[in-house]
């Protein structure tokens, strides 16, 4: 199993450029809530900062991993996901909008991965009901400490995969 570790504002409006750290200390990726320009970001303010919601992952170099962003349409919520080194695009939504919190469904369109979203313990990222990675935000007064476990199995081994979800669907969520 692989470690990942960060430490996220409070705030969800941050734009800082947060490090993601391996289970050895070192630098993996960065992590930044993103706003294509300042009047988006404006009107955000005024929705909670909930409704422009797109964060962006990159390698320790700077170079563009994954992004994943909230789109709203006609009433209805739900997340596009892009890996941008594949190319391959991700469709993240919501099932069982009925119940409190209700599973999301992660899908490339052959693929199919359930992430059951937990407030207060780890998220958990599935397929076919065998967990291949978790997620986890704890509070520790002026930020949370965030912590990402992918395992061995996972047909996902993109840290930048899990982490823009996290961040767009766990952290700030709909």
């Amino acid at each position: 199993m692989k470690t990942y570790t960060y430490k996220q504002p409070a705030a969800i409006e941050s734009t800082e450029t947060v490090t993601i750290l391996n289970e050895a200390g070192e630098v993996s990726s960065t992590v930044q809530r993103v706003y294509s320009n300042a009047l988006k970001k404006a009107f955000d303010k005024t929705m909670d900062y909930r409704y422009f919601v797109r964060f962006d992952v990159h390698d320790r170099n700077g170079q563009p991993l994954f992004t994943c962003k909230k789109v709203s349409r006609r009433g209805r919520v739900h997340f596009r996901g892009k890996d941008l080194v594949t190319g391959k695009d991700y469709m993240i939504a919501y099932d069982g909008w009925q119940i409190m919190i209700p599973d999301l469904v992660i899908t490339d369109g052959e693929q199919q991965i359930k992430l059951n979203k937990e407030m207060e313990d780890w998220s958990v990222f599935t397929v076919n009901e065998q967990p291949i990675a978790r997620w986890q935000a704890t509070f520790c007064e002026t930020h949370f400490d965030i912590t990402l476990q992918i395992e061995d199995s996972s047909p996902i081994q993109q840290v930048a995969f899990f982490i823009a979800i996290g961040q767009a669907v766990l952290f700030v969520g709909a």
